[in-house]
């Protein structure tokens, strides 16, 4: 099961479905769907410029929009048809590219899928507005399609967005907080390390395939169920993002080397190394996290004591321990099926990616 194909054959009309709720450039039509009937007039160039024209600038960069795909694979696992709900897949997806706006501002990011960030690029303001248009700005699939949902998985959809919402932000401020040296973290458990990716990385998987199992009419424990197989992935998927950040050559070739270290980020390998270094290694490693140097000898030697620990190894292993949990809880759900087994494969796939 060739799963880049099966990602590229699900996703091959999201950018399309994306572009019928934000335009590449406004006019009167998308302006009023969007925002409703002026009181007075609307400017067309301004919201191109400011909003049409960066978010497009991130979307046309790519991603493995794995989000959608997720949702879909969701439907077709329950025994719907994902295709009557292809408009719903574009959600997650946004609000995914909104965080990386937000998170490379905050960051202090230079370069974003090998180009400057759009802060950069546009600056600040108009990125941090971006970014924030792109949290909301997919609800209009909701409000513009109710009548393809009964009145319930209509509230229960919100109900989702909302709370998801909520959740990213919480994960963000944990990781903040910890790699600014704010909120005791030379000290943070395993566990907590983990649920601040289950909000942060979780929560838009788990979007996903709540709102999936929402739309395919799943009760209210299958739902949960189903998120909760969504957070794993996500979770899982961070793990292997931290891997390959420090250990995969073309996985930096895209996206660098040493970033989370120059950045101080407590990475489950970090968690991991803290709890079992001997002093010196110890000392050493936080010194290097807190100095927030992009020093390439110095990220290396921090590199060197994961190693020592096994810190990688661990951390591969985890990720797929929670797959595995989190599958043999939510397979009895779903009935044999292609659906099934590709849901599966997909799960998988991304703790074994190379990039």
């Amino acid at each position: 099961m060739n799963m880049e194909e099966i990602l590229l054959k699900r996703t091959k009309n999201i950018d399309k479905l994306i572009e019928k709720y934000l335009p590449r450039k406004y006019d009167k039509k998308s302006m009023e769907m969007t925002g409703g009937k002026p009181v007075y007039e609307y400017n067309l160039t301004a919201p191109t410029e400011a909003i049409a024209k960066p978010v497009w600038d991130l979307l046309d960069r790519g991603g493995k929009r794995w989000r959608p795909a997720l949702l879909l694979m969701i439907i077709d696992a329950l025994g719907k048809n994902s295709k009557e709900f292809e408009e719903f897949a574009i959600i997650p997806e946004v609000i995914h590219n909104s965080t990386l706006v937000h998170d490379d501002i905050e960051d202090q990011s230079e370069t974003r899928r090998g180009k400057p960030c759009l802060h950069k690029l546009f600056g600040e303001d108009i990125a941090i507005n971006v970014g924030d248009a792109m949290y909301f700005l997919p609800i209009k699939v909701l409000m513009l399609n109710k009548n393809k949902l009964t009145k319930d998985q209509l509230i229960k959809s919100y109900e989702i967005y909302a709370q998801e919402m909520i959740n990213v932000s919480i994960g963000q401020g944990m990781d903040i907080a910890w790699h600014k040296g704010i909120a005791n973290a030379d000290v943070i458990t395993e566990n907590e390390y983990l649920q601040m990716c289950a909000y942060k990385t979780g929560c838009l998987a788990r979007m996903a395939a709540k709102l999936g199992a929402c739309l395919a009419g799943a009760d209210e424990n299958t739902i949960t169920k189903l998120g909760i197989l969504a957070e794993s992935i996500g979770v899982a998927f961070q793990i292997q993002d931290d891997i390959l950040s420090l250990t995969g050559e073309e996985f930096q070739k895209k996206k660098g080397y040493g970033e989370d270290i120059h950045e101080g980020k407590r990475t489950l390998m970090v968690v991991y190394t803290l709890s079992r270094a001997n002093a010196e290694d110890r000392e050493k490693l936080l010194e290097i996290l807190n100095m927030h140097t992009w020093d390439t000898s110095l990220i290396k030697k921090a590199v060197d004591i994961l190693e020592k620990y096994n810190a990688f190894d661990y951390a591969k292993n985890r990720a797929r321990t929670i797959i595995e949990s989190a599958w043999k809880d939510a397979e009895a759900l779903l009935k044999e099926s292609p659906a099934k087994n590709e849901l599966k494969a997909f799960a998988y796939y991304l703790i074994d990616r190379k990039i």
